[in-house]
């Protein structure tokens, strides 16, 4: 029975991944991936909802990775255990599990109109820092209260200081499980739609970012347009083909974070 279950995810996986490429993989070629969209997706290319999505992750991972490592490191390291604390874990566990429609409210009311930051690349890079930084500190913090104190005692005292110790041995150790949790986040961010739409905009398909602040068209949100404007199976088929990308994507970055964080583990034994 326990055999079965664990044959469930993949299989799903797989499942999925196939069902996507039999509709999308014969739409991929060079003009798809590297042309302008033209007739609103039905024709031509993703390469401005591609460079997109890699503009808005890449800011989201700029912001949400130094601020979670960071706070971890405090609440792991420094952080005494008083109400104070522990009122900060638990908005930290509700922020990770509230509906990214709120967190695409609030980005819309707080940094489109507050801040004046308008429909932009910078806009929705935040919004989606503020949805996976707490998965990032969560995660962070985990993996680096399960450092073994002895390899802290140890350098202590060879006479290296707290933050050598932290910086050099706590943080290295801790390595793969903080990759594994910028993983998850970057994961819940490159495929979020709802985040985006609220902040960066539907953009101009036909039309790369160049500035933070150009609004931008994500992967996402233009599989979103091909699916529900979309008339004709040629149109579902680019939906198709776009998820497919997507996917792609993903676990190309996910292979590349593997391989670091297997650098550590061999550092780590």
């Amino acid at each position: 029975m326990l055999l079965v279950t664990s044959l469930i995810p993949p299989a799903t996986m797989v499942s999925v991944l196939l069902y996507l490429g039999l509709r999308g993989f014969h739409v991929i070629n060079w003009e798809f991936l590297a042309g302008f969209p033209r007739f609103a997706g039905q024709e031509g290319g993703i390469l401005p909802a591609i460079i997109g999505s890699l503009y808005v992750t890449g800011i989201c991972l700029l912001v949400a990775v130094p601020l979670g490592v960071g706070a971890a490191i405090y609440l792991a390291e420094y952080a005494p255990d008083n109400l104070l604390t522990r009122i900060a874990r638990f908005f930290i566990a509700c922020l990770a599990g509230m509906p990214s429609i709120v967190i695409g409210l609030f980005g819309y009311t707080f940094l489109v109109h507050e801040l004046k930051l308008g429909f932009s690349v910078l806009a929705g890079g935040l919004a989606l820092a503020f949805m996976i930084l707490p998965w990032t500190v969560v995660t962070s913090e985990e993996s680096i209260k399960a450092v073994p104190k002895e390899f802290k005692d140890a350098s202590l005292a060879l006479g290296a200081t707290k933050w050598q110790t932290i910086k050099d041995i706590t943080i290295k150790t801790a390595m793969p499980g903080i990759i594994t949790g910028i993983l998850l986040g970057f994961g819940k961010a490159i495929g979020e739609t709802a985040v985006v739409l609220f902040t960066a905009g539907m953009g101009v398909g036909a039309f790369l970012p160049l500035s933070p602040f150009d609004p931008a068209r994500t992967l996402p949100v233009h599989l979103y347009i091909l699916a529900t404007q979309s008339n004709t199976s040629a149109g579902f088929d680019r939906a198709y083909g776009t998820a497919l990308t997507l996917l792609t994507l993903f676990t190309l970055s996910s292979i590349a974070a593997l391989l670091v964080r297997r650098r550590f583990l061999r550092w780590v034994r």
